[in-house]
């Protein structure tokens, strides 16, 4: 899940022609004629509740009359780029917000609207049900969780088996010149997926992160901005079908693209979160969106439409889901206060290690 499961889940997780992350994007949905203006936390029949998102967000447009439906409400969905982006967009602007609500902020930049004082406390009577599991330790009602993923590296096994090559078994294998010019990965400064791997790294290797890195970009490893270019363009399983064979993606992705699996070893979770901007102008509009969003409606279509796991428990899968996006025994996995403390510093190493 997440950006984590990045820039960016998603960079996120859809994969194929669903999965698209590119420019800025202004998108509304909304399935009645009329065209209504929010005014001051004006939840009445017309209304419009807007929803600051990232790239990757997807749900049917079932679900999105469904909420209309129950509530009176048009929802406006604004995209705006990977999590990280989202998360520094709503940072920079407390209190003057561009929406109501914001989804797609997970666990790796948590910390950045929650200091910024960018959000606006509410806690949802159905996070009893599994949402509150994931709660921002400290920050419990700024940001509701309503998926999660792992953030894993991806192998095209058919590309090696066409090949007669053995893939490597561990992200640790990747310093081995065959595979790091096979490999492409997301900036941690740009991308959550990026910055989920970055603390795999770190969690998992210690002391020895940086000469990791060294050794990954020094023998020929490609690092991108974001998920969509590293999947969609460069991953020889991506719609693009380019010339790198080993991606950082999620767990749950081989769900999508079968031929492919996840290096299990290289997993870091992901949560993404809903939350009500500070100085919305319909506040209660936005507090329906936070409940309509953990509500079966919604939870039941993550897994089809963001290939990440619903947060509310007895939410049911697709068949067969679990067996092709499996989930991982162990992950690295770093609180978000630890992250918050050392995020700069950890990014000035990597970019010192790499030469960025």
């Amino acid at each position: 899940m997440n950006e984590l499961l990045t820039d960016s889940v998603s960079g996120r997780r859809r994969v194929g022609s669903r999965l698209t992350r590119g420019i800025v994007v202004v998108a509304a949905l909304a399935l009645a004629a009329t065209t209504a203006t929010a005014c001051a936390d004006d939840s009445s029949s017309g209304a419009e509740v807007t929803l600051l998102t990232h790239d990757s967000f997807e749900l049917p447009e079932s679900v999105i009359g469904a909420f209309r439906q129950e509530t009176g409400l048009t929802l406006k969905i604004v995209k705006s780029g990977d999590a990280g982006q989202l998360a520094s967009t709503v940072s920079l602007t407390p209190g003057a917000p561009k929406g109501d609500a914001v989804f797609g902020i997970d666990n790796t930049f948590a910390s950045r609207p929650i200091d910024a004082g960018a959000l606006e406390s509410y806690e949802s009577p159905a996070a009893v049900d599994g949402a509150a599991d994931y709660a921002v330790p400290g920050a419990e009602g700024q940001l509701t969780a309503v998926d999660r993923g792992d953030v894993c590296l991806n192998i095209d096994d058919g590309w090696f088996r066409s090949r007669s090559l053995n893939p490597p078994a561990s992200f640790r294998d990747l310093t081995r010149p065959e595979f790091a010019a096979l490999t492409a990965v997301t900036d941690p400064a740009t991308s959550s997926p990026g910055t989920a791997f970055l603390l795999t790294t770190v969690g998992a290797l210690g002391d020895g992160w940086q000469d990791y890195w060294k050794q990954l970009i020094g023998g020929g490893a490609t690092v991108v901005s974001g998920w969509e270019v590293a999947y969609n363009q460069l991953f020889t399983a991506g719609e693009g079908r380019g010339d790198k064979p080993i991606v950082l993606s999620y767990a749950s992705s081989p769900a999508a693209t079968p031929g492919t699996s996840a290096l299990l070893d290289s997993c870091f979770p992901q949560v993404e979160y809903i939350g009500i901007l500070k100085g919305t102008r319909n506040s209660t509009g936005a507090r329906k969106l936070v409940d309509f969003m953990l509500s079966p409606t919604v939870q039941k279509e993550l897994p089809t439409s963001m290939y990440v796991y619903p947060v509310q428990r007895d939410t049911p899968l697709p068949e067969g889901w679990p067996a092709r996006a499996e989930v991982p025994a162990w992950m690295s996995s770093l609180p978000p206060a630890t992250i918050a403390e050392n995020r700069e510093m950890w990014l000035d190493q990597w970019r010192a290690a790499v030469g960025r």
